[in-house]
């Protein structure tokens, strides 16, 4: 059995994707774990308010994977594009050491390929042709 972690992919209004610094010095998406009743949406929308103070619209699905956090612990990882609603004010909560701001072409080399490829391929997305 895995824990189930629902992540969003945040973008500041100049385009750079919000990150979390947690306390394994490995940058994040904001979410977390889902509780009993709660749809994915709902898990998102408190995670990222209880995380970054933001309130967010969730989207639809990016991607869905396994992730090795430490050794032999695995998580399935969901991740899903979000829209911030109002003002952008990020504050940080507890459970990690910092908020950053990263343009998608310099993403931090300690975030996990997960995170990275999602957020690659919402911005991907975001671009006009």
């Amino acid at each position: 059995m895995f824990a189930v972690s629902i992540k969003g992919v945040v973008f500041a209004p100049r385009g750079e994707a919000v990150l979390l610094l947690n306390e394994r010095e490995e940058w994040e998406l904001p979410g977390g774990r889902i509780e009993l009743g709660e749809s994915s949406a709902e898990c998102l929308a408190r995670r990222v308010l209880e995380e970054v103070g933001l309130e967010i619209r969730v989207g639809s699905p990016v991607d869905t994977y396994l992730f090795e956090a430490v050794p032999g612990r695995h998580v399935f990882v969901a991740t899903y594009r979000c829209a911030v609603v109002g003002a952008f004010k990020p504050t940080l909560g507890s459970g990690h050491k910092r908020v950053g701001l990263f343009a998608p072409s310099a993403l931090p080399p300690n975030l996990p390929r997960g995170y990275r490829a999602s957020i690659g391929t919402v911005t991907a997305e975001r671009i006009p042709t």
